[in-house]
């Protein structure tokens, strides 16, 4: 059996070499592994992990310039503000999984995908309205996850003075 599957038979001598290496009585070395491994371990869980409200500070940052990129018709701003906000969502979903406010992010993704759309056509009565119908997602999430004191508006001023949104 072993001449027909070679591979497998490198890989069970292989197994059986460090199964024997790991006990054959050298505890030292294991020890010093295990050390190295609980040091490891605890560094990674005492690691800077992000909190949801400095996910969606980043978002409301984004929606903004995003506002101010898509009325001035700079699709490739509005394209690349959409990808930040997006990133920012997949980033919740992965480093806030113990917040129990992340069930409701899936309502996000219609709003986002009609503004995606409106990006693709360069259309500005299109990205008006999602962008209107995204904004009023962000409310009805909040609103959903009891936090409908966060209201979230249409812009009226740039978030930065030292970035043009017009586009070149």
């Amino acid at each position: 059996m072993m001449k027909k599957y070679p591979l497998l038979s490198r890989f069970l001598g292989g197994s059986c070499i460090i199964a024997l290496l790991l006990t054959c009585g050298c505890n030292s070395n294991n020890a010093n592994l295990q050390a190295q491994v609980d040091s490891l371990t605890h560094q990674t869980q005492k690691g800077y992990k992000p909190g949801l409200g400095e996910f969606m500070l980043g978002i409301q940052v984004h929606h903004a310039k995003l506002w101010f990129a898509g009325k001035n018709q700079n699709w490739k701003l509005a394209a690349f503000e959409l990808g930040e906000i997006q990133e920012s969502v997949d980033d919740i979903k992965l480093y806030c999984t113990d917040r129990p406010e992340i069930k409701s992010l899936p309502m996000l993704y219609p709003a986002l995908d009609s503004l995606n759309q409106a990006v693709k056509l360069k259309s500005l009565k299109q990205f008006q309205t999602a962008f209107v119908g995204l904004t009023k997602t962000c409310n009805s999430c909040h609103e959903t996850t009891h936090h409908e004191f966060n209201v979230i508006k249409i812009p009226d001023t740039p978030p930065f003075s030292n970035q043009d949104f017009r586009a070149k």
